[in-house]
């Protein structure tokens, strides 16, 4: 009895030390004096220019939001230059991740959802690949496809670089925030829509992403759950039933998809905690392994800005042992 609380209680405390560890860790890098700087390393998707966009008159911008504690939470909006910016490990594990920032379709948020989470990921060997895509209300042609052009570019991009960047092509796995979430589901249940001509012989390479993670994604465009800011610029162009349907990931699941990862909060009051739900049951009614995580608190958009002692902080750790089992 006595080896058998020690063994837990040793079991205890290195979970424990594992947590506490990670927090450190994710309060030196949210530290603007120590925050490494951004990385240099990127690659543009079209080498002649986004598709369809003769009659975009937008201009790129990265605007600071403000932060409470002072931390840096840039966005950039109006992307007309969609490219990967690229954050490579010390010593790669052969898997590459490309993270999908939120934004309400409206914007890019850099430093929560993208640089933070690829320096976390980087740090335990992953390559990641932080995508800036196009936004639907911007005046593409594409419309509500312009970012699911630029996902399907994206990780053919990866898969063609991925021997020089020491990453084995089949271990690429996708995980999308808020608005970004819809789009890596858009590219998990749809990844093989041509969306556009191609364009060179990097476009005859596979768009099924090896693993997915939904983190507190919109979903659905049924006005009933839809996150109202994301469905208004993804049907900009076009909003009938038919279009509805296409865009709504939950109704475009079928067999054989990629295992998917969800993380919500219940309190989420952005995206309500039903687009997870409507999901995760998508999923396992068609089979597809999924792992879903829904925690009573958290709200939206808190990315690796943990709530200090709430359980939330623990989802990381939750996403890397649900890709470890599935060969990631």
């Amino acid at each position: 009895m006595m080896n058998r609380r020690g063994a837990l209680g040793a079991f205890v405390s290195g979970v424990l030390g594992s947590l506490a560890a990670d927090e450190a860790r994710a309060a030196k890098m949210d530290n603007p004096a120590i925050t490494p700087p951004d990385p240099t390393e990127t690659i543009l998707l079209w080498p002649n220019g986004a598709p369809g966009g003769e009659g975009v008159k937008v201009e790129e911008n990265i605007v600071e939001r403000g932060d409470p504690k002072g931390l840096k939470d840039r966005a950039q909006v109006h992307t007309r230059a969609p490219k990967l910016v690229v954050f490579r490990p010390k010593t790669p594990n052969g898997a590459a991740v490309m993270l999908i920032p939120g934004g309400g379709y409206e914007r890019v948020v850099l430093d929560k959802e993208g640089y933070e989470t690829a320096r976390w990921l980087a740090a335990r060997g992953y390559t990641c690949f932080v995508l800036f895509y196009r936004m639907p209300g911007d005046g593409w042609a594409a419309g509500g496809d312009a970012p699911l052009q630029d996902a399907q570019r994206a990780i053919r991009l990866i898969r063609a670089r991925a021997e020089g960047m020491k990453v084995s092509a089949d271990r690429v796995a996708i995980m999308g925030f808020s608005a970004g979430g819809h789009l890596a589901a858009n590219l998990t249940t749809r990844f093989d829509v041509e969306t556009y001509p191609a364009i060179d012989a990097v476009d005859g390479l596979p768009t099924k992403p090896s693993l997915s993670a939904l983190i507190y994604p919109v979903i659905t465009l049924d006005p009933a759950a839809a996150h109202a800011g994301s469905r208004k610029q993804l049907l900009s162009q076009r909003d009938t039933p038919e279009r509805v349907n296409e865009l709504s990931p939950e109704k475009q699941v079928r067999e054989g998809l990629s295992p998917v990862f969800q993380l919500h909060a219940a309190d989420d009051k952005s995206v309500p905690v039903e687009n997870s739900l409507r999901m995760f049951s998508a999923l396992k009614a068609k089979g597809v392994p999924t792992e879903m995580h829904i925690f009573e608190e958290g709200g939206h958009g808190f990315g690796l800005r943990f709530v200090a002692g709430k359980p939330v902080a623990a989802w990381p750790g939750l996403f890397e042992a649900f890709a470890k089992r599935h060969g990631l």
